[in-house]
Order: C-alpha cells, then sequence, then structure tokens
C-alpha cells in the first residue's frame, strides 16, 4: 500500500499554461521524487498593453511517500 503527499505550487510561463505546468513538474522533480500527478487548480494570465505576457498555474501536485 502506497501513501501519498499532495502540495500546491504555483508557476509562470510566457509560453502558455501546459508550459507553466510542465515547469512545475520540473521544479518540484529537484526536490520531490516519484511525483504521480498534477492538478491544475487554477490558471490566469497577466495582461500588458492588450496582450497576454505571462500564464500563471495554481497546482496540487502528488507523489509518492517511500518508507
Amino acid at each position: 500500500m502506497s501513501v501519498m503527499k499532495v502540495i500546491e505550487i504555483m508557476a509562470e510561463s510566457s509560453q502558455g499554461w501546459e508550459n507553466a505546468a510542465q515547469k512545475a513538474v520540473d521544479e518540484a522533480q529537484k526536490t520531490i521524487r516519484d511525483i504521480r500527478s498534477i492538478y491544475i487548480q487554477d490558471q490566469s494570465a497577466r495582461v500588458e498593453e492588450g496582450k497576454i505576457v505571462s500564464y500563471r498555474i495554481t497546482a496540487k501536485i502528488s507523489f509518492e511517500i517511500v518508507s
């Protein structure tokens, strides 16, 4: 039986929400092993002069606790 933990993180990208999600996983993997899923909880974008300049996500990342 495995035990899972969930953390909430935020990430940003100038290329899109999917890229922001990948950045979130990439950063989390630097200190967390066995990431199993990412749940996008919220999406937003920053706009300057009528153009979207960055995409932001709030996500929950789940990973297995290894004993």
